[in-house]
């Protein structure tokens, strides 16, 4: 059986050893899509091509992990009223909009996800979730949630391959990348490391993680907080060469009259779904764990396993009401 040794949003375990012993790794942490990001690498040497010593081309490629980022939040943010996704909430209710192929895509996959999950991954639980303000402890009153629930529907998203559009069959529509936008950033920046010849690295922003290889002989200790002890974690995972991302009920929240409202909500009522209290996802693909790690915690404990252990290249750690740890079968050890 998997034996966690300590309780884990993704906060690193053993990453930053005071400053490095070796001045080879280079890392840099910076606030971007309204969380914190961290890259780390491994640069063996100079670039002898460009005759950049090796901290330009460290500092180089850490420039350009930090743009990407930048460049993907300028485009998918909904907070951000110049951003394309602002522009698609805006006229797509009325009109088809011809967007960017790489939003495109990411709309096709946040699709496939949700019929892979029966809806419990839906961009369009923005319908809603625009009228909740967690900072200021505002929710929609029950009417209006009511009212929302019928734009709430990925089915209601047309997207056009021939144009690359996208049309909401609903004036009410809005869509939100939250639960995939970050773990699509994570991916590109290890693209753009890996492209650069980097054999061991890391990619986070906020509760998504992406690794390439391991830490040099060792694994790469990525840590779950506890959800309801803000300086512990629940577990340390060893890991290498894989994706994990975590949805928790303790980021985006506020409690009115004993009840949590956070910020992922169930497609299904257009509350706070509250099933489990933390979900992580492990797997290959960064895109594809960000959004499953919501869908299961929607999903909650028993469905949400059997939609993992259905999937044998995805693992996951669920942490219960009850603050009781579960993980799939893959994680399982006789």
């Amino acid at each position: 059986m998997f034996k966690p040794f300590s309780l884990i949003s993704l906060c690193f375990v053993g990453l930053i050893l005071s400053t490095q012993a070796t001045a080879q790794w280079h890392q840099k942490s910076f606030e971007v899509m309204g969380t914190q990001a961290h890259v780390e690498f491994w640069l063996s040497e100079a670039n002898k091509n460009t005759g950049l010593t090796q901290q330009q081309t460290a500092d180089n490629l850490i420039i350009a992990v930090e743009q990407e980022m930048h460049r993907i939040d300028r485009l998918m943010s909904p907070y951000k009223a110049d951003s394309e996704l602002s522009k698609i909430n805006q006229l797509a209710g009325k009109e088809a909009v011809v967007i960017n192929q790489e939003l495109f895509d990411l709309l096709l996959d946040s699709h496939k996800i949700a019929e892979l999950t029966n809806g419990t991954f839906d961009i369009t639980y923005a319908s809603i979730g625009y009228q909740y303000d967690y900072r200021q402890g505002q929710k929609p009153a029950k009417p209006e949630i009511n009212q929302a629930l019928e734009a709430i529907d990925y089915r209601a998203v047309t997207l056009d391959k021939s144009q690359s559009s996208v049309r909401f069959k609903n004036q009410d529509v809005r869509i939100d990348l939250g639960g995939i936008a970050k773990g699509h950033a994570v991916k590109q920046c290890l693209a753009i490391l890996q492209a650069a010849g980097i054999k061991h690295a890391l990619v986070s922003a906020g509760g998504d993680t992406g690794l390439l290889g391991d830490r040099r002989g060792r694994p790469w200790f990525v840590g779950i907080k506890h959800p309801r002890a803000a300086e512990k974690t629940a577990v340390q995972l060893p890991l290498a060469n894989e994706s994990i991302s975590t949805s928790g009920d303790y980021e985006r929240y506020f409690i009115e009259n004993g009840v949590r409202y956070h910020h992922i909500i169930n497609p299904k009522t257009g509350d706070s779904a509250r099933k489990v209290v933390s979900v992580s996802i492990i797997g290959k693909n960064s895109t594809y764990v960000d959004a499953l790690s919501t869908a299961v915690f929607v999903k909650g404990l028993q469905q949400g396993m059997t939609l993992i252990n259905q999937l044998p290249e995805y693992e996951a750690i669920i942490i219960d009401n009850q603050q009781t740890l579960h993980v799939s079968e893959g994680l399982q050890q006789d």
